[in-house]
């Protein structure tokens, strides 16, 4: 469990409340300022906040009712890390929206690379064509370092996460409960998969049951933390068009996979495109080249490559192929042992660096490859 500081279990309180959403959320911070202080509130503070009755009665009845002992306990048996919308671990693009989840909740990890993510919905009783279709544009676009963001549901959504998993890719998994139930029950193997090649994303607290009107909510963050949607195989009344329609809002690009006039599991996908609403593509490709990223791995590539700091920049000189000691490192760089240490460890989970053993570094094969390729100095 990550919990930046001892504010954050309040966040967390606040979040365990119905109908605290991202309006009343700003309300609360921007009266009060310090969220142990709101958590603490008399009920007419919360009206001199700009609350209504609604919510104040939710937080007198609530509030009480919550453990926030309790409330780590369950994010600590699940290894569950939180964020509010200030931290930096927070999906950037997610905070783009209006209605942005104030926090989150997350097992496994959200890399950098991530941001790099296409959402890909459809129906859960897909054809074969749909399967198919599914199978080959997924497969590309992960090896084409594209995370894939889905809902964990059953068809469309199952093979979308798997087919990533099985191109050696990301898959990130937006759920319509607490991250401590796996919804639907037959997907828990894949849900440990994604935990380790990807992460498990919801804005419900541990405990909260999958409901249905939950997961229409749960759209909006699928679409919001991704480039753009992908549609493949949706009925007139599917869920997945509420995502297409959201993203439009959002101004995400919306795509979506024709389908034949007779077949109902394409009658979603063919009105977004006579509609205007999706872009009609034929494979990865087309999504690539609308989102201008087909040169996404070589970006990839200078990205994990160029130093982020001064210090990484200066340490990064003095590691190569062969291992150097940390000592070696210090008297070269002259910083102090400290900082050395910690950027080091920096750079080994950004995947720059190796600890070998007893505290020697080298420079991971892949990125002594990309600095001889651009030659970095």
């Amino acid at each position: 469990m990550t919990i930046n500081n001892n504010n954050k279990i309040y966040w967390i309180g606040f979040n365990s409340i119905p109908g605290i959403g991202r309006v009343k959320f700003t309300q609360i911070e921007n009266y009060f300022g310090d969220m142990q202080r709101a958590w603490n509130a008399r009920p007419e503070d919360f009206i001199k906040a700009g609350l209504d009755n609604n919510a104040v009665n939710a937080i007198i009845e609530w509030r009480p009712r919550i453990s926030l002992a309790a409330e780590i306990d369950r994010l600590k048996k699940y290894d569950i890390k939180v964020y509010n919308y200030h931290d930096d671990c927070y999906p950037r693009r997610l905070k783009e929206i209006y209605d942005f989840p104030p926090v989150i909740y997350i097992r496994g990890e959200i890399l950098a690379e991530d941001e790099y993510c296409l959402a890909v919905v459809g129906t859960r009783r897909p054809t074969v064509y749909g399967k198919q279709i599914t199978e080959e544009i997924v497969t590309e676009l992960a090896r084409n370092k594209i995370t894939i963001v889905s809902g964990l549901a059953k068809g469309i959504d199952t093979i979308a996460h798997q087919s990533a998993l099985n191109a050696s890719g990301r898959s990130i998994a937006v759920m319509g409960g607490g991250l401590d139930t796996v919804y639907p029950a037959e997907n828990v193997n894949l849900a440990r998969n994604l935990i380790k090649n990807g992460a498990l994303v919801s804005e419900y607290s541990p405990g909260v049951k999958p409901r249905p009107e939950n997961f229409p909510r749960r759209n909006r963050i699928m679409s919001g933390i991704s480039l753009g949607v992908l549609v493949i195989e949706a009925g007139e009344t599917s869920g997945s068009l509420i995502t297409a329609h959201l993203a439009f809002e959002q101004d995400r690009e919306v795509f979506a996979i024709p389908g034949s006039i007779l077949s109902q599991a394409s009658k979603g996908t063919n009105k977004l495109i006579m509609e205007g609403t999706a872009k009609l593509v034929r494979n990865a490709i087309d999504i690539l080249q609308e989102l201008n990223l087909t040169a996404v791995v070589e970006q990839l590539e200078m990205k994990e490559v160029i130093p982020s700091s001064v210090t990484e920049a200066l340490i990064l000189k003095y590691i190569g192929a062969e291992p150097q000691h940390i000592d070696e490192i210090c008297r070269a760089s002259t910083f102090p042992i400290s900082t050395v240490s910690s950027t080091l460890a920096m750079m080994e989970l950004k995947g720059m660096v190796k600890q070998i053993g007893n505290m020697n570094y080298a420079l991971c094969r892949e990125i002594r490859e990309i600095k001889e390729k651009y030659t970095v100095e």
